[in-house]
């Protein structure tokens, strides 16, 4: 099992419009470091999903349901997509703000790599962050 944070800002896709939709591909990513996370990712990998821009909250939980294939959207061989499924949405948003503040988080790749849209992240991240949101 992996574990993973991608970013949406709310007003292009937001946690409530994917609860909606019950499955989507997670699509858009142009950057090569993104795109590898994607191909790295694993049916059954777990996701937080995060509104970026507007709140910057991390606000629930998905699953990687289909791992990666060529980004419809687009005819370039070089961009995937994966298909993710809303697991739950998390009890109380976990803010930009609190993941920084907490020292065991702050070397995520949401605080040093701000521009990132697709990260790993480890276990112990996750959980902290999973803690903090409930």
């Amino acid at each position: 099992m992996q574990y993973w944070l991608v970013k949406s800002e709310p007003f292009k896709y937001s946690w409530e419009k994917f609860n909606q939709d019950g499955r989507t591909f997670w699509d858009g990513v142009r950057n090569f470091q993104a795109r590898n996370n994607l191909r790295a990712m694993r049916e059954g990998d777990l996701v937080l999903f995060y509104h970026s821009n507007e709140g910057k909250n991390v606000v629930g939980i998905a699953k990687v349901v289909k791992e990666a294939y060529q980004d419809p959207t687009t005819s370039d061989p070089n961009w995937v997509v994966v298909d993710l499924a809303p697991v739950q949405s998390l009890a109380k948003p976990v803010s930009l703000e609190q993941i920084k503040a907490e020292e065991s988080l702050k070397d995520i790749s949401l605080v040093r790599q701000g521009r990132l849209s697709v990260m790993p992240l480890k276990a112990t991240e996750f959980d902290k962050i999973l803690e903090m949101g409930s």
